[in-house]
């Protein structure tokens, strides 16, 4: 049995890693500091995971939660475009200086593998389309520049103390769990929930910027492929995604039509720091990773839709 650490394994991505890796029967380690994350994440397998309350920022309990570990799943980090150009401070400390403290215990206390969540918002704007691993990075705000330093770090703990790492660039990730409710959460969670409280969603802009949405088990499974996978971890990164595009328009009518009701969407202002279209090639990790996903944007959205109507009757 392998020992596991999930760092922000209390937020929506960390908590379906850990969950998967529980019902494999492995031993698992959720840290999380709990400024993003939800004990109730952790509902229906707290039981089976340990949990730490604490931050990423805290090198020496890093150093006491990474002993005797296989792979470190490093997913903690303030996850939001919009948060970084209010708070970039903030962001620098938890995806720079967390990553850092991260990596130094994981080299300390021998880890076998760090896979850590990197991001598609590092390929900036550039017009180039599919996003291949190989392009320049062009960050356009404080989140994707910290992103993209995790990388650069990475790399060098790779090549430098050899600590093998791989860093996994998530394209719009979505599912269950996925919080609604800050004020920087993702548009799918949002367009669902304005839906389901009969109220019209908010587009920024005209809708017509594209994203390759990724369903939460795809994202799953990359993790998993990438702790095991034989000759990759060598401090590159790989784009986990579908390869498959849509507009927000297009996505929020989608949405809309699944949940059969007849709002026609509102739009504000074009957000600071978005890119225009965004798209993953996702050979290179098909070839060496074995990232297969396994679930397409329309069931994806279908399942997504069926959890938040269940929890919007829950509450009722």
């Amino acid at each position: 049995m392998s020992r596991y650490v999930v760092t922000g394994g209390a937020g929506f991505i960390g908590s379906h890693i850990a969950q998967t890796l529980a019902d494999h029967g492995h031993e698992v380690v959720v840290l999380d500091d709990l400024s993003t994350g939800h004990l109730h994440n952790l509902a229906g397998f707290r039981d089976r995971v340990e949990f730490v309350e604490g931050s990423i920022c805290d090198l020496a309990l890093l150093q006491d939660v990474f002993q005797g570990v296989d792979v470190v799943f490093h997913q903690a980090a303030l996850a939001s475009v919009p948060r970084s150009v209010a708070e970039p401070l903030a962001s620098n400390e938890v995806n720079v200086t967390g990553t850092l403290k991260v990596l130094l215990a994981a080299r300390d206390q021998k880890v076998r593998r760090v896979v850590y969540a990197a991001s598609s918002s590092a390929y900036g704007d550039s017009e180039v389309l599919p996003k291949r691993e190989d392009m320049p990075a062009l960050p356009l705000s404080p989140y994707a520049i910290t992103k993209y330093v995790d990388e650069l770090y990475g790399k060098v703990f790779s090549d430098l103390y050899e600590l093998p790492t791989i860093g996994l660039r998530y394209f719009n990730v979505f599912g269950a769990r996925q919080d609604p409710q800050s004020q920087y959460a993702a548009v799918i969670p949002l367009f669902i929930t304005r839906y389901l409280a009969g109220e019209a969603p908010l587009i920024h802009g005209d809708g017509g910027q594209s994203r390759d949405f990724t369903y939460i088990e795809n994202v799953v499974q990359a993790n998993l492929k990438a702790a095991d996978a034989p000759a990759a971890a060598d401090g590159r990164v790989y784009n986990v995604a579908c390869g498959e595009a849509i507009t927000v328009k297009d996505l929020c009518l989608r949405i809309r039509d699944l949940l059969g009701v007849d709002l026609e969407p509102e739009h504000g202002p074009t957000r600071v720091g978005d890119v225009r279209h965004s798209l993953a090639d996702i050979s290179a990790g098909r070839e060496l990773l074995g990232y297969d996903p396994p679930v397409d944007l329309a069931t994806g959205l279908e399942r997504t839709v069926a959890w938040y109507r269940e929890q919007a009757g829950g509450a009722r």
